[in-house]
């Protein structure tokens, strides 16, 4: 566990039910795509990595997985439990998880590898526990940002407050957060018949709960939100409301998203 590992981790301790107020419902956009990636799922075992609340565990155990999910936060599980009854859930994560090499019909992490500090030992973990045959699929966030993110940073921006140095990493870790670049991970990962594309998607929220994320800390942004005072965060609150002033459609905001979204499968043994 590296210490940018240690510092995410630490970041999303104790933020369950914000996140699940706030961005659970976006991050829950493409469970439907990344689950159709990795194909039919019934009466097949189906492993979660970071299940976060559950969104993804609950839809694979609808469509009738053997469905194991895990996560570093025992909040996260705590909701994720309450969402997919049937579904299997325990502490576990990357880049070392706690299954045999071969061990499930499908890997799936919705928005995690772009939350590891190696992001290939990541994806190779992914691709150690499916079966030979198996598939992977994963999602992580573009670079340039989602709009929706991108709307947030300049938040900050726009308030004046000084944003801390960004959680990077070391160049030779890093990979191009594209069509591109998602394929070529799962490719160094060993995975044949590699795809990826890109997701475009409008996210509807009211204010009150984009709003809720932010002062939970969730996101980047989110964070520096909640280590202000009490003066300041109302100034970045009424910024955040004139910058999403052109996106509200009736009672909602209608924010553009974007994701990758990639699949592969592990090679057959000869």
């Amino acid at each position: 566990m590296s210490d940018f590992d240690d510092a995410v981790r630490a970041s999303w301790a104790g933020k369950a039910a914000a996140f699940e107020r706030s961005f659970a419902a976006l991050c829950g956009y493409p469970a439907g795509g990344l689950l159709d990636a990795v194909g039919p799922l019934e009466a097949r075992t189906l492993l979660d990595v970071g299940t976060g609340t559950g969104t993804v565990a609950a839809l694979a155990a609808q469509r009738g997985a053997l469905t194991v999910g895990v996560d570093p936060d025992a909040g996260m599980l705590a909701l994720a439990r309450a969402k997919a009854k049937t579904a299997v859930f325990g502490i576990d994560t990357l880049p070392n998880l706690h299954w045999h090499d071969g061990t499930f019909d499908a890997v799936v992490a919705n928005f995690v590898v772009n939350h590891v500090g190696d992001p290939r030992g990541a994806v190779a973990e992914l691709a150690r526990v499916a079966k030979p045959g198996g598939s992977v699929a994963v999602t992580v966030w573009p670079q340039p940002k989602s709009p929706i993110l991108a709307i947030l940073d300049q938040m900050v921006i726009e308030s004046g407050v000084e944003a801390p140095p960004a959680r990077r990493l070391p160049e030779h870790l890093e990979f191009a957060r594209d069509e591109e670049g998602l394929a070529g991970l799962l490719a160094e990962a060993g995975l044949v018949d590699v795809s990826a594309r890109r997701i475009s998607w409008t996210h509807r929220t009211t204010f009150d709960d984009l709003w809720a994320g932010q002062v939970g800390g969730i996101t980047s942004a989110g964070e520096i939100v909640a280590s202000q005072p009490p003066e300041t965060v109302e100034r970045m609150k009424a910024t955040l409301a004139l910058l999403v002033e052109l996106y509200w459609d009736g009672d909602e905001i209608a924010l553009p998203a974007e994701a990758l979204l990639a699949s592969g499968r592990r090679a057959e043994t000869k």
